[in-house]
């Protein structure tokens, strides 16, 4: 009896340390598995022998930590425009968005193109500097300081520099047999599933106080930095620059000596990228137009049975689904003429704006902007794609960051449009119909012609 009493003492004294163990394993199993699911997803089909899969985590990460910012700032005077504001308000609040980009075409651009070889560290001191704005708005947030200002500001630009550097990476971790398109799609559906994943968490933080959210932007965005630096080396490789030349500037390397090499220029990047350019530009237009006159429109008149917040909520939620869907499809399709995945997104939101128009109606309204929110996800990755297919190395960051600002410009510009509209859906979306109209008209010909002849200039890239 003592043996056994003995014995069944031993095999607890064994059998605690290994209970412990069990319930160790439990706990970490549902991080560890997250973590090696996310990892198998991003280096799915070659991303990560090429490196592409740590630049969709990177953007995972990005994606996180301004959803955090936005979380922190909604309750404020900044972010704050409600509808029952005077139109002159929420025109201010269009004239500050485009303050960011007032710096990012005319020296943000060239300023990267001129230092090609660390593409690396712009990304990482794009994180670095929403790290530091993020502790000064959390002081900010709580006094009402005018910091808050600048800071957000600030906020903007290096979201918008970090986007106009990543998008100009893409081409040199392109894995085999992955088109341009894909590959977008891949990065920008991280971006949105890290962003829905942080929002809750962000909101949570927010009932904590609204320093919270700021203090977990901060930790975000120093991960963010070490992690730029984790990309493959060729990201900052000069590999394969010299040969990005168009053939129509290649005759410019054979001059004396003592006359410079002429840099390419954003003019000679042929017809696909400007039609595309364009197109885009429509889209967003009725994007802009879309956001601000349903927002009075709605207020005024909302859906039949609904009130103005719900008939809102259930137009915005169409249009982010629709957005959603769109970067999903383009990370499906196997498609390599964005040509003509443009010239096809954009009819068929035509056609919805036309039946919008003629057939006035609560659910017609929801489609088009399910359809706007789609075709402006899959026509934007279509553009970035024909950039980083058509245009030279050296002014690539600096074609980003002139396309993003006058995307922007016809954002506020449809917006403008809405604003001072009269409040008449048939009118309105009749409006609208002619905006898109009006794009692909004068893009259709010669983005079908550019793909028929197999694109533009293909500048090789290591």
């Amino acid at each position: 009896m003592a043996a056994a009493r003995t014995e069944f003492k031993g095999g607890s004294r064994g059998r605690g340390p290994g209970r412990f163990r069990a319930v160790g394993r439990a706990l970490h199993l549902p991080v560890t598995g997250t973590a090696r699911g996310i990892r198998r997803a991003t280096h799915a089909h070659g991303a990560g022998e090429s490196g592409l899969g740590k630049l969709i985590e990177l953007h995972g990460v990005n994606g996180a930590g301004d959803v955090m910012i936005t979380v922190a700032l909604a309750s404020t005077v900044f972010f704050s425009v409600p509808t029952d504001e005077a139109r002159g308000r929420v025109a201010l609040y269009l004239a500050i968005t485009m303050a960011p980009f007032t710096l990012l075409a005319p020296v943000i651009g060239p300023l990267l193109d001129r230092v090609p070889h660390g593409r690396r560290a712009a990304m990482a001191t794009a994180m670095a500097a929403r790290a530091l704005l993020a502790l000064v708005l959390s002081g900010a947030v709580i006094t009402g300081s005018i910091e808050m200002y600048p800071a957000a500001l600030g906020v903007l630009v290096a979201s918008k520099a970090y986007g106009v550097v990543r998008s100009a990476v893409v081409p040199r971790l392109l894995p085999p047999r992955f088109s341009l398109v894909k590959a977008n799609s891949r990065v920008t559906l991280c971006g949105l599933l890290a962003t829905g994943a942080a929002a809750p968490i962000g909101a949570g933080l927010q009932q904590l106080g609204p320093r919270w959210p700021l203090y977990g932007a901060f930790v975000i965005f120093v991960v963010g930095t070490f992690l730029s630096f984790t990309l493959p080396p060729k990201v900052d490789s000069a590999r394969g620059e010299d040969r990005a030349l168009l053939a129509a500037d290649e005759h410019h390397l054979h001059v004396p000596r003592r006359r410079p090499v002429k840099r390419p220029g954003l003019r000679t990047v042929g017809p696909a990228v400007t039609h595309a350019l364009t197109a885009n530009a429509a889209i967003r237009c009725l994007s802009g137009f879309l956001i601000f006159f349903l927002a009075f429109l709605l207020r005024e008149h909302p859906m039949t049975g609904q009130s103005a917040a719900v008939s809102l909520g259930i137009v915005g939620v169409a249009a982010g689904a629709g957005n959603a869907l769109g970067t999903a499809v383009g990370a499906w399709l196997r498609a390599r003429a964005p040509e003509i995945i443009i010239v096809t997104v954009v009819a068929c939101v035509l056609g919805a704006a036309v039946t919008a128009a003629v057939f006035f109606g609560a659910v017609l309204v929801a489609v088009l902007a399910a359809m706007a929110g789609f075709a402006q996800a899959l026509a934007k990755l279509s553009l970035d794609a024909l950039i980083q297919r058509d245009v030279p190395e050296q002014v690539r960051t600096s074609a980003f960051a002139r396309s993003e600002t006058l995307l922007q410009v016809s954002w506020v510009f449809g917006g403008a449009v809405g604003i001072v509209l009269p409040l008449n859906g048939t009118l309105g979306l009749s409006v609208a119909a002619a905006i898109v109209a009006t794009g692909w008209l004068t893009t259709a010909r010669g983005l079908i012609g550019s793909a028929r002849h197999g694109g533009g200039a293909r500048p090789r890239v290591a």
